[in-house]
């Protein structure tokens, strides 16, 4: 009884280590990337944002389309369009809800307009603009605030180094301090509160980096390979190490399909597996540590606009262990050691 009962103590101390030693299924390094279902109509310039587990692939190509990705079930849906067709704008969620806020509206046109689309009704509001019109930026979130940094406008092909900030609880916009070199057409993401500001035209390589409670400039190691019109985004550390991902871009006049890996807290740099269409002018979407590639350009003039949805698991990736495992690992084992107890004692009756 006592050998049996040490078996049944061990066997339930191995259920809870096992989960600590658990590895995935999954050998990312083998085949990082999958091609998914393409976007229903190709674009370029586009803004990409996630709301509940859903991508929303929003304008480019001066249009103003509004398609939703379910990665769930690899299909898209049309949604209600931005009710100001454009591209190169910056794109940020608060609280559920998608800002797109500036851009152009063809080549030449540039405009400051903020609207912000609801998810949960599938409609579109106006709020106060951006104080200067602008294309070519990002938008990111810190502290449920939208930060618009730099971008530019095509003639004089001026790239600003303009930091404006909106609140949308109060919809009004507030100035900071600037970037410390004027830039468009770059990447960004941010995290632990730092927005990182990647690239940009003309095969730039600088990683500027802002930090808005301090309201101040740093630098961050460069990028291995300058390019502009790349799109970035953030694995967050739940199921894959935390790492900024700098996809794609333009060298020249030639789209890339680079995968550039970069560790804030190491401040350093790695190449990751390539996408398997080069392009630039795309959008990068996170959604459970996989990063989807969504449209862009595939080259200069007469190259086609892409339709494209590739998703990229990062090589470290571990789908996260299901919270109820542990519980099944220790009734099936106090299941076998109750089938182990019974046959004991058919052996050993106790008289």
């Amino acid at each position: 009884m006592k050998k049996l009962t040490s078996t049944i103590i061990l066997l339930l101390i191995f259920s809870f280590v096992l989960p600590a030693f658990y590895v995935s299924p999954i050998d990312a390094t083998e085949n990082p990337w999958a091609i998914m279902e393409p976007m229903p109509n190709a674009r370029a310039g586009i803004g990409v944002a996630v709301v509940d587990g859903k991508i929303y692939a929003i304008g480019g190509s001066f249009v103003g389309n509004n398609e939703m990705y379910d990665p769930e079930t690899d299909t898209w849906t049309t949604k209600t369009p931005m009710p100001t067709p454009r591209g190169n704008f910056g794109i940020a969620v608060v609280e559920n809800k998608i800002y797109a806020i500036g851009g152009s509206t063809d080549d030449y046109v540039y405009t400051n307009i903020n609207e912000v689309y609801d998810p949960s009704t599938d409609t579109w509001e106006t709020k106060t603009s951006m104080p200067t019109k602008r294309s070519k930026l990002s938008a990111n979130v810190v502290n449920g605030k939208i930060y618009l940094i730099g971008g530019g406008q095509r003639t004089p092909n001026n790239k600003f180094d303009i930091n404006e900030v909106y609140d949308p609880a109060t919809d009004t916009w507030t100035t900071k301090t600037p970037i410390p070199t004027g830039i468009d057409h770059y990447a960004s993401a941010v995290v632990d509160n730092k927005i990182y500001i990647i690239g940009g035209i003309e095969g730039v390589t600088l990683n500027q980096i802002y930090d808005p409670e301090t309201d101040t400039w740093s630098n961050g190691a460069p990028l291995p390979t300058g390019l502009d019109q790349a799109a970035a985004g953030v694995t967050a550390g739940d199921t894959a190490t935390q790492r900024i991902y700098v996809l794609g871009g333009k060298q020249g006049i030639d789209a890339v399909n680079l995968n550039q890996v970069y560790d804030p807290e190491a401040d350093t740099w790695i190449a990751g597996a390539a996408m398997p269409t080069a392009r630039y002018g795309l959008g990068v979407a996170v959604v459970d540590d996989s990063l989807y590639a969504i449209g862009g350009l595939e080259g200069w003039i007469g190259s086609p606009i892409s339709a494209a949805n590739e998703r990229y698991t990062p090589a470290d990736f571990v789908p996260e262990f299901p919270s109820w495992t542990p519980m099944l690992i220790v009734l099936t084992i106090l299941a076998v050691a109750v089938v182990i107890y019974k046959r004991k004692l058919l052996k050993n009756p106790v008289c």
